[in-house]
């Protein structure tokens, strides 16, 4: 039987506060809200003066501001003090399992733990264990190498997906481990509409050698006729991920023109990143569709480009009710909304693919947009995408739910899907920095383990 180390995963050193007050500590991934300053300026109120997360990330929304450079300098300095500081209780060598209560009343079950940069890939076609899901933006590593370079501490938003429709993996972890009665490390509220989070330690011999039982035979359900293993797919924090990748790349390469050793250098805490895993098929788990409203376009001569290329019958659609019933219904059908001549029109588009919807329609878009231009814009929500469509020069473009039973397979297939393919869940579920690990090792001398 593979060990654990065969499949990309450590067991982490994970740091938790002493004191848990969850609703100042933890605080929503930093790629959230980019454009909702108003709800970082209340995140920064709530968190005012206490020990957060949020002094330890750099949002979205303030990563082209002029005071970057003081923030990361901030970051930098917070981390040490909360390590030097008593505000972390003892280092735990561990997995931890979570049950994520959202505020629209599903629950998320996950499980934190450490993988093995050597094991991922962000470029297209790999045949990594852990594969990308959507396309990387190679511009947006660069910043954020800035702050992870060199950083203390590191604290995960990242969800890697697993193809687990028996709940082998995580479900199962969960259930044994509270019917040993262990008690809960953490339990608590999360600030703004955020839900609840509860997480047990995982970490009894008996615990581990039952992880390790559900990764082979997931490893074998997912491997391929030349042999490959796709056994995670990032869902949440890609460009965070590629990040820690690239930040170790650089350090690995440091390390070896140091005179480092082979052992010294696999044993390095900057190869590995915290990551919590989730079901694909979790109950809790929803996938949304992120669509596309297109500005300054002729709206029926981009719906014939549509049509087109992808072939499919095109009907007209009685209102914005039906044409949302009807596109969330389906596989591969695109609901369009335009106006003309003072009137709405609602289109649907059915079409017969095979695979994701939105992995045959970009292309296509991309395509439009580099023959006629035009702006594009990826919105989240089906009202607010059709409310858009408000002008002669707008389409708004529906998409159909992702569906799971083919999600891993067309990754494998066509490689990372097209930017902003999806949304696992909506933004008050994402997930929140809680647990933390030493990350660049000259700094862990002040942490003991218990």
């Amino acid at each position: 039987m593979k060990t654990l180390e065969n499949f990309g995963i450590q067991l982490p050193r994970i740091l938790l506060p002493a004191k848990t007050d969850l609703q100042t500590w933890a605080v929503i991934a930093c790629d959230q809200y980019t454009r909702n300053m108003e709800y970082w300026r209340k995140v920064s109120q709530i968190t005012d003066g206490k020990p957060s997360t949020y002094n330890l990330i750099l949002p979205e929304i303030y990563l082209d501001s002029a005071d970057r450079d003081l923030r990361i300098h901030a970051i930098r300095e917070t981390m040490q003090r909360y390590l030097d500081s008593g505000i972390f209780a003892a280092e735990k060598q561990e997995f931890i399992y979570i049950e994520r209560k959202t505020a629209y009343g599903r629950l998320r079950h996950g499980l934190i733990m450490a993988i093995d940069l050597e094991h991922y890939e962000w470029t297209p076609f790999t045949k990594a264990m852990i594969r990308s899901t959507e396309a990387t933006i190679t511009e947006r590593i660069p910043p954020r190498m800035e702050i992870r370079r060199g950083a203390a501490l590191e604290t995960p938003h990242i969800m890697l997906l697993v193809n687990d429709p028996r709940k082998l993996l995580v479900e199962e972890t969960g259930k044994e481990v509270k019917e040993s009665g262990r008690t809960a490390l953490y339990s608590g509220n999360l600030m703004l509409n955020g839900g609840s989070v509860t997480g047990w330690p995982v970490d009894t011999e008996k615990q581990i050698n039952s992880i390790e039982k559900a990764l082979n035979r997931l490893s074998e359900e997912n491997t391929a006729a030349d042999g490959a293993v796709f056994l995670f797919a990032v869902g949440d924090g890609n460009h965070s991920l590629a990040t820690a990748k690239a930040v170790w790349e650089e350090h690995k390469r440091y390390l070896k023109t140091s005179g480092m050793t082979g052992d010294q250098i696999e044993k390095s805490p900057v190869r590995y990143a915290l990551a919590e895993v989730v079901n694909l098929y979790d109950s809790g788990l929803t996938f949304e569709p992120i669509h596309r409203v297109f500005f300054g376009v002729d709206p029926e001569n981009l719906v014939m480009f549509i049509q087109e290329h992808l072939g499919g019958g095109l009907t007209d659609i009685a209102g914005a009710e039906q044409l949302k019933a009807t596109v969330r219904n389906s596989f591969s059908s695109f609901g369009f909304s335009y106006k003309k001549d003072n009137k709405q029109y609602f289109k649907c588009l059915k079409t017969e693919g095979a695979e994701l919807a939105v992995s045959i329609l970009q292309p296509v878009l991309d395509a439009y947009r580099e023959k006629n231009g035009s702006t594009i814009d990826y919105i989240h929500g089906d009202n607010e995408a059709l409310n858009l469509a408000d002008r002669n020069d707008i389409l708004s473009i529906l998409l159909p739910p992702v569906a799971k039973d083919s999600f891993f397979t067309t990754i494998n297939r066509r490689g990372p899907l097209p930017r902003k393919s999806f949304s696992m869940g909506e933004a008050d579920e994402k997930r929140f920095y809680l647990e933390c690990r030493t990350l660049f090792q000259e700094h862990a001398d002040s942490i003991t383990m218990a």
